[in-house]
């Protein structure tokens, strides 16, 4: 299949749609901007209350008449364009294909994965989900939100900088290592600086900041180091350095001999710290390990047990692979059930190395190229302005925007389709809503196969009790889907083996929870036999740690929730969680101290949804790592986004 890097086949179709867009977009401009100085977010009224004296009133009341004014002139030229735009978009590709080649920072940061480092062991993938509400801003506010460029661009500065920031997880295997003291773990905990403020972070995500310590949280005078029970700080039976290797060779913690700094959790003494000491600016995630865990052979081991045993640094980077000991501590963030056998937080940002991203409701045109150009900074590989416009095919209603879908990767596309839901109904028909099936390649196996994923992304009809149109559009997808990988299994004009499937996901807004009893009839769906949900314990049951994904609009200003961090410690608490997350509309419920009804228990809607197969390969094992619940997109939508990691192994020995 040939990607569609244009809108249209052929320079003069496009260079015509640009001429009547050109004569239709004054016109719809204008008719924005009117309708926008008739609704005001609870941002805007709340400012108006504090300062009556503001030029808001004013520039509302001397604007309005001048949009109107306007509008009518510009509708003539609107309507000539329009009879000139309105047919062209039967020969329009229903997707634009970018590729950005990955500049020097970007490879450093592990931006372009190598196809050819396919390993049977240990491989894993992320994939996130976000619906970002970028329609036009009159129809934003509906949801009180407003500027959409602004957001587009913020959204794609925060998505990119929570994915391509250094990130190293710290795992251990003893449940019983008690080395750390409590201010030994206080000192570590605070020292560090949290990584979750990266909507303020510079664009040179390379620079990473710190802010300065006291003293160092690792080496504290009176307290037992975990990382040189001796004391000696630079012992050479440093569990860090690997037997026989040099202190500072390939050490995270000791990049070079001798240098220490203030500002490093690890070099304390006055020394200027190393700029490119990896323990600068990079976030720590300590997670407690599954009970009775596997014994791991490891030649890195302390006495006294002070660790049982030792599994080593994963780095999120290439950049930063490197091995370590570790010690352990509990916290509220991350957990890690012995029933799920997997982790589960709630992150003040995306993942580190995110492969995939689906978005949702990115309609407006320029908030588009704004979010493009932000992603591409990261991922090389963008599908964006996926749907269909006017009439086409089965979409016998005009449609005035596209299906609001946006795919980006890590990994090359290799094919890719779009498919219209024909049965929406009321002002959800407006939309070409529908699903983008992709199918990505991430490796190449020992037989020179391809070793291939295959990504579902959709957004589902929204109106509420409409359960037996979600339950069509959720049949289509089902058949669409596996007629799109049956048509894709073999490499184009090949008759040889087919290609290796490493993982078959859907994302995407769903528009029904597994929690109200309205929406019934599509969580006992055949989707949910076929593809596996990691939140879901059955059918209108979710797991506890599972969250609502859907914010109560009215309270997306308030301080409590203004930035990802302040989110995410609302979101970490049941009575915040109470406050500002939709509930499914039940008559439990009472008045909180700001007049909004609040649900006596539950967890809220949670609409958006990562779903993985768990049978792509015969004897290849398909396993979730990580479910997250991110709130780094705090002010600028009323989701909040979720991410998954899995785990792919072949069950082959390793070479």
């Amino acid at each position: 299949m040939v990607l569609h890097t244009s809108p249209f086949s052929s320079a003069f179709l496009q260079g015509l749609n640009s001429l009547s867009w050109g004569f239709i977009f004054p016109c719809y401009w204008l008719f924005d901007r009117l309708l926008a100085s008739c609704v005001s977010t609870t941002l805007e009224k709340r400012r108006r209350s504090q300062d009556p004296c503001s030029f808001m009133t004013l520039y509302v009341l001397v604007s309005t008449p001048l949009y109107l004014l306007l509008l009518l002139a510009s509708l003539p030229f609107a309507l000539l364009g329009f009879l000139l735009w309105a047919p062209l978009q039967a020969v329009r590709h229903p997707y634009l294909y970018t590729h950005r080649r990955p500049d020097k920072h970007q490879a450093e940061q592990g931006g372009a994965p190598s196809l050819a480092d396919w390993r049977p062991q240990g491989r894993s993938f992320c994939f996130g989900s976000a619906n970002v509400c970028l329609l036009p801003d009159s129809l934003a506010r509906f949801n009180n939100l407003s500027e959409t460029q602004r957001r587009a661009h913020e959204v794609g500065k925060r998505i990119r900088n929570g994915a391509s920031r250094p990130q190293i997880k710290i795992y251990i295997d003893s449940p019983t290592n008690t080395s750390i003291s409590a201010a030994s773990f206080s000192s570590l905990v605070t020292g560090f600086r949290r990584t979750s403020s990266l909507d303020q972070r510079p664009d040179n995500t390379a620079e990473a900041e710190t802010e300065p310590l006291a003293e160092c949280p690792i080496h504290i005078s009176g307290a037992d180091c975990p990382i040189h029970p001796s004391g000696d700080q630079s012992s050479s039976d440093c569990p860090i350095h690997v037997a026989g290797e040099e202190n500072t060779q390939g050490c995270p913690l000791h990049t070079a001999a001798g240098q220490n700094s203030t500002d490093c959790p690890v070099h304390s003494s006055g020394a200027p710290s190393p700029p490119d000491c990896p323990m600068h600016g990079v976030q720590i995630s300590i997670s407690a390990p599954e009970p009775d865990p596997p014994e791991v052979k490891s030649g890195n081991h302390h006495g006294d047990g002070d660790m049982e045993s030792v599994t080593g640094i994963v780095t999120s980077n290439n950049t930063l692979s490197h091995r370590t000991s570790m010690f352990k501590k509990h916290t509220g963030r991350k957990r890690r059930h012995g029933d799920d056998g997997f982790d589960h937080e709630i992150s003040a940002f995306f993942p580190a190395n995110l492969d995939f991203l689906c978005l949702q409701e990115v309609f407006d045109h320029r908030a588009t190229s704004r979010l493009r150009r932000q992603l591409h900074r990261y991922f090389p590989y963008v599908l964006s302005d996926v749907g269909r416009y006017a009439w086409k095919g089965c979409c016998s209603t005009f449609k005035f925007l596209n299906s609001g879908v946006m795919l980006a990767s890590r990994y090359p596309i290799l094919d890719a389709h779009y498919k219209c839901y024909p049965n929406g109904r009321g002002e959800d028909a407006l939309a070409a809503k529908g699903a983008l099936f992709v199918k990505v390649q991430v490796g190449t196996s020992s037989q020179d196969q391809r070793v291939v994923g295959y990504l579902a992304c959709t957004h589902l009809h929204a109106i509420e009790g409409d359960a037996s149109v979600r339950c069509e559009q959720l049949d289509m997808l089902l058949a669409w889907g596996a007629e799109f990988r049956k048509g894709t299994s073999r490499p184009l004009g090949e008759k040889g083996l087919e290609d290796q499937v490493a993982f078959d996901v859907v994302l995407g807004d769903l528009n029904f929870d597994n929690c109200s009893s309205e929406d019934k009839l599509e969580q006992q769906h055949a989707l949910f036999t076929q593809y596996k949900d990691p939140c879901r314990l059955g059918p209108g049951e979710d797991k506890p740690w599972a969250l609502g994904t859907l914010l109560d609009t009215r309270g997306l200003y308030d301080e409590e929730v203004s930035s990802p961090e302040s989110l995410q410690k609302v979101m970490e608490n049941e009575e915040g969680r109470k406050e500002y997350l939709v509930f499914p509309t039940s008559k439990n419920q009472c008045p909180n101290q700001k007049g909004r009804k609040i649900p006596l228990k539950g967890n809220g809607r949670r609409i958006d949804y990562i779903l993985y197969n768990e049978e792509v390969q015969q004897d290849w094992k398909v396993d979730i790592e990580e479910f997250s619940f991110i709130t780094q997109l705090a002010g600028l939508t009323d989701h909040l986004s979720v991410a998954m990691r899995l785990a792919i192994a072949t069950g082959e020995e390793e070479p």
